[in-house]
């Protein structure tokens, strides 16, 4: 029997890449993500099970779980790929797009972890958390984003702790720039946007090159994965010196941005 794949965020690029690599590989995935043609073409792919769920609603997420239990004997992987991202200066965000941009990207992985973690548990599996350069370094006018990114790491390196003793992994990946929703841009009047549709990508990655890395990453256990050049070098300099970093990050971000009319950037792939 195949072992399962959970991939919450699914139909997304990297989400979709990921999917295609483990299904190569032997793997049987399970694709959550919000109802829409992109889910819907998936449900015709061998190996697949797509299912319409809202990752921040515990209703939904219960009856995704049901399913997905009567249909699999076993999870073996939860990969934690849903996210959103916010644009812009702090001052110009407000409160409820906050806590909006937290519960997709920290809460919703809190909610499957805890829903899922008896499963991988039984499985011996994993639990693959897609963080960020952010998640792990600042980044200006993603204030929202970065402090999701870094709270999603904090939980995950802490429940690394306590599951190894219980034969499970818990791996972190780090993509800096992927160009996966390019068209998508920034929604009128709000900040909040799908991660990857940025004009100011730095050293882009496809969704499939930086899958590819992900599934190495996998396949070797690693407690951390960066993804890309952007992060593998953000990983060090931050290391070394994070003020450096600290100022290199601004006279990339912050120079693009007073560019631009009105001084806002738009959403990237970090």
């Amino acid at each position: 029997m195949k072992p399962t794949a959970i991939i919450s965020g699914g139909t997304g690029g990297l989400g979709q890449a990921f999917g295609a690599i483990l299904r190569a590989n032997g793997w049987f995935t399970v694709i959550l993500c919000l109802p829409g043609p992109q889910l819907d073409a998936l449900r015709s792919t061998p190996d697949t099970l797509a299912i319409p769920c809202d990752i921040t609603d515990s209703a939904a997420l219960l009856e995704a779980a049901q399913v997905i239990r009567e249909h699999r004997p076993s999870i073996d992987l939860v990969v934690y790929n849903a996210g959103i991202t916010h644009i812009g200066p702090f001052t110009h965000q407000t409160l409820p797009d906050h806590r909006k941009v937290f519960e997709v990207n920290y809460f919703g992985a809190v909610a499957m972890a805890k829903e899922f973690g008896p499963d991988v548990r039984r499985s011996k599996g994993t639990h693959l958390a897609i963080s960020s350069v952010a998640g792990f370094c600042p980044l200006a006018l993603r204030t929202a984003y970065a402090g999701s990114k870094h709270a999603l790491e904090g939980f995950f390196k802490s429940l690394r702790s306590e599951e190894r003793q219980h034969g499970v992994s818990c791996l972190i990946a780090a993509p800096s720039f992927i160009a996966t929703n390019t068209d998508a841009g920034t929604p009128k009047n709000s900040g909040i946007a799908r991660p990857g549709s940025a004009s100011d990508q730095v050293d882009a990655m496809t969704p499939a090159q930086a899958a590819e890395t992900l599934y190495r990453g996998l396949k070797r256990r690693r407690d951390f994965i960066p993804i890309g050049r952007v992060a593998r070098l953000s990983n060090w300099i931050n290391r070394l010196s994070p003020g450096l970093y600290q100022r290199l990050m601004e006279r990339a971000i912050l120079a693009q941005a007073s560019q631009k009319p009105g001084g806002q950037t738009t959403p990237h792939g970090l």
